[in-house]
């Protein structure tokens, strides 16, 4: 099995021999992105790590890209855009949110959880059973109204 860094580099010499320049700049940040991490971390990303990674380097594009777009500046809005969906790639298929909703629900309702206070386990679980495939902040807004209906 090849480790989330080989795979880039790989990746990276394809993009560079098919003179894609967007997506190799855009993979050689998100190598960068892994490769202080395993410094940081003292050993090799595995696929969570990566997939946070690629989630908080989506975030960055897209946060970015609104700034950008409330700045005027429409053609550096597009360009983080692009590269946003060049990184969407290396998420697995995300979850709809009829599904998040369902599943956030069946665990407040077994943990018997209500009220704003409770955000916190909802996440935790969330997090983890969705890793890479539901962003933090739908699950956190589905949590809060489901939790929020329930101490009515």
């Amino acid at each position: 099995m090849t480790t989330p860094k080989k795979r880039l580099e790989m990746e990276i010499r394809e993009a560079l021999k098919s003179g894609q320049k967007q997506r190799l700049a855009t993979l050689r940040l998100l190598l960068t992105a892994v490769t202080n991490e395993r410094i940081a971390q003292g050993e090799e990303v595995d696929e969570a790590g990566f997939l946070r990674l690629v989630q908080k380097a989506i975030k960055q594009r897209r946060d970015s890209a609104e700034q950008y777009r409330n700045g005027g500046r429409e053609e550096l809005a597009t360009n983080e855009e692009a590269e946003a969906e060049i990184l969407n790639r290396y998420l697995p298929e995300q979850v709809d949110e009829d599904e998040l909703r369902r599943a956030i629900l069946e665990f407040v309702e077994h943990e018997n959880l209500a009220g704003a206070s409770a955000i916190g386990q909802v996440m935790k679980e969330m997090m983890t059973r969705f890793s890479g495939r539901a962003e933090g902040s739908s699950i956190n807004m589905i949590a809060r109204e489901i939790l929020a209906q329930r101490t009515e």
